[in-house]
């Protein structure tokens, strides 16, 4: 399979690195900016990248997220991905916006949350211009996992992830702990 993804992945990290670090929008607070080195992350690791089906529901449901605030989100439980991690069977809830979004939010904790990683858990956005193939499965790629902006501040509100997607398996892949 080339680097090419490797590649990517890296320049986005480094991008990620700077806007937080000199952005003003940046989710680290202006205090902390200064003395900001960059995130940390677990080595790109080609067995954390899957293409997969995805097992598109005939009728997605709606369904209610709670939040980082206690506050409460709206999704569609899109379909699933069936994945063997580490040999263990593995099935994660794709969720949608809305029904015409060409995006796939698959929020998940696994074993690693609360240590190496955010407690509350990692995201994944699978864009269909970038993570679909041209045979039209999707790629689920584990090393993109990143922390929602309440990780980095408590000014923030974030969907958690349901229950449905928290993994016995430990993710070593993706972004780390922010602290």
């Amino acid at each position: 399979m080339g680097d090419a993804w490797q590649q990517a992945i890296e320049t986005r990290r480094a991008e990620k690195d700077e806007y937080f670090a000199t952005h003003p929008r940046s989710p680290i607070p202006p205090d902390e900016r200064g003395s900001f080195e960059g995130l940390a992350y677990y080595p790109i690791d080609e067995d954390y990248r899957f293409e997969l089906s995805l097992h598109e529901y005939d009728e997605p449901e709606r369904v209610t997220v709670g939040t980082s605030t206690e506050g409460e989100r709206e999704y569609l439980r899109w379909g699933e991905f069936r994945v063997t991690v580490d040999g263990e069977n593995v099935t994660l809830q794709a969720y949608k916006s809305e029904p015409d979004d060409d995006r796939l939010w698959v929020p998940f904790r696994d074993a690693t949350s609360g240590e190496e990683t955010y407690g509350a858990g990692r995201y994944l956005d699978l864009e269909e211009d970038a993570h679909r193939t041209d045979e039209g499965s999707w790629i689920l790629d584990f090393n993109e996992a990143y922390n929602p902006t309440c990780a980095y501040s408590e000014q923030y509100e974030c969907p958690l992830p349901p229950m449905e997607n928290w993994l016995e398996v430990r993710i070593e892949a993706g972004e780390k702990n922010y602290r």
